[in-house]
């Protein structure tokens, strides 16, 4: 019998893809560059369903039905390029290529350009949830041709995370990149929500006086509440473990340095190009390059003055950070969906807010209850303009503000950096002045190169230059 799928390249992800299939009752045809981790699979887990084992992608190619399905789980980059070379000439008209891997949405749209040329589709796919989530049950974000999906949409929707109400986490998310864009957004997300916890801890640290094992209790109680999710809940677990070999609590033996694969640069590049906001995201990623420079943090520490205090905090400041904490997630969803708004228009992608929303409330990282409102809001026949906008989100901020603004103020006072909780409130404070200080920055562009301005008592469409060298007059431009 032939197999339905064939996966290529057997690492922890890979495989855990390849036993999720297998146990939804697909027989799945097995490549690896080397056997060995083949072989490896097949004696831990060949019983857990229908595998067909292969030593060369030629083999791994004959033994699957048509249309083709070819599973690519291999480093981003070149690898995959590679496979692709290899793969193309062993394949007909029709059949799909698909890359799960955490590729750069342009080398995605690229790839799908250059294999549509020869009747073959390729399909980027964003998955997210760890090697558990591959396992039993990730999120998945399909992009590629609508055909492709009606051959492959079951498949991915049977292994996909199920939410609460039954629907699986996978949906066509919409033409050539779009899948791996929108993984990159929740990647970017995830940055944000994950330096916003350790800004929290920082602040209960600092300010409170709390220890990790007095946390990991308030976290546990947090995820009761509007913060319940995934990245809370094991924020509670690390916070609670306490390192065997020293007794110390385990957040305390882990050096300060953050690293990064680069799908959060990749969301900060993506948004810079699309003219989209992501300062808290952005800021996020900063702090994770701050984190690794040891050397210059080390000078820091004996040249550079602190002059800390440490302002007396009141019994709420715990609830304090809690409401900071929302306001600051709301925000960094909101610029995350505005993001995704604008690359839908950009390219052309048709982007349902709400349906991505819904695809993220299992099995991803970034999965919360937060987003069962999210999707609810975007559901409605008139979608907001920003998240933020929408009534329940409104209130919600609304109700955190006075929070929000006294935990960034008593940071500051104790020097306790808190880029992403303060770069959010900016955001919002930006959002809703009635006038920025953007006047003077475009008066001061037309002064040094005559970039020109509008003026608020004429047609917006009306462009005007002030002659600075010329007595001051001004012509429209």
């Amino acid at each position: 019998m032939p197999a339905q799928i064939g996966v290529t390249g057997l690492a922890v992800m890979g495989a855990n893809l390849a036993r999720n299939l297998a146990r939804n009752g697909y027989t799945v045809a097995l490549h690896n560059r080397t056997t060995a981790r083949t072989d490896e699979l097949l004696a831990k887990h060949g019983d857990e369903g229908d595998f067909v084992r292969t030593e060369t992608l030629v083999e791994l190619v004959a033994a699957l039905e048509r249309p083709r399905r070819v599973l690519i789980m291999v480093k981003a980059g070149a690898p995959v390029d590679a496979v692709i070379e290899e793969l193309m000439p062993l394949l007909d008209e029709g059949d799909i290529i698909i890359d799960a891997g955490n590729s750069h949405f342009e080398a995605t749209r690229r790839r799908e350009e250059a294999l549509a040329e020869k009747g073959l589709h390729f399909v980027g796919v964003g998955v997210s949830g760890g090697e558990e989530g591959a396992l039993l049950g990730p999120s998945i974000m399909p992009g590629g041709s609508k055909e492709s999906y009606e051959v492959l949409g079951p498949m991915l929707e049977k292994i996909a995370a199920k939410a609460d109400d039954g629907e699986p986490c996978c949906a066509w998310i919409g033409t050539d990149g779009a899948g791996h864009f929108v993984k990159m957004v929740h990647n970017g997300i995830e940055y944000a929500d994950m330096q916003l916890i350790g800004e929290a801890y920082d602040l209960l640290r600092q300010g409170a006086g709390l220890e990790p094992a007095e946390q990991a209790k308030i976290f546990a109680e947090w995820n009761q509440g509007t913060l319940a999710s995934f990245l809370i809940e094991i924020t509670a677990e690390v916070l609670g473990h306490v390192d065997p070999q020293t007794g110390k609590p385990f957040v305390d033996i882990i050096t300060d340095q953050a690293g990064q694969k680069g799908t959060g640069r990749w969301t900060v590049v993506s948004g810079l190009e699309l003219g989209s906001p992501l300062s808290g995201i952005a800021e996020s990623v900063f702090a994770r390059g701050l984190s690794s420079q040891t050397a210059q943090r080390a000078q820091a520490q004996e040249l550079l003055a602190g002059e800390e205090g440490r302002p007396a905090v009141s019994p709420e400041f715990v609830e304090d950070v809690r409401q900071a904490l929302f306001a600051s997630k709301l925000v960094s969803y909101a610029q995350g969906m505005d993001m995704l708004a604008a690359a839908s228009e950009e390219y052309g992608w048709d982007l349902k807010l709400g349906e991505i929303a819904s695809l993220w409330r299992e099995g991803c990282i970034i999965r919360a209850d937060l987003l069962k409102d999210i999707t609810a809001a975007y559901s409605q026949p008139e979608r907001p303009e920003n998240l933020l906008f929408a009534p329940a989100f409104t209130e919600a901020i609304n109700d955190a503000l006075p929070a929000w603004r006294r935990v960034v103020t008593a940071a500051v006072q104790m020097g306790v950096p808190v880029p992403v909780f303060s770069a959010s409130l900016a955001y919002y404070d930006g959002l809703r002045r009635k006038r920025l200080p953007a006047a003077l920055t475009q008066g001061l562009r037309d002064f040094f190169g005559a970039h020109t301005y509008h003026r608020i008592d004429a047609d917006p469409e009306r462009s005007f230059h002030t002659l600075w060298s010329e007595g001051r007059s001004e012509v429209e431009a």
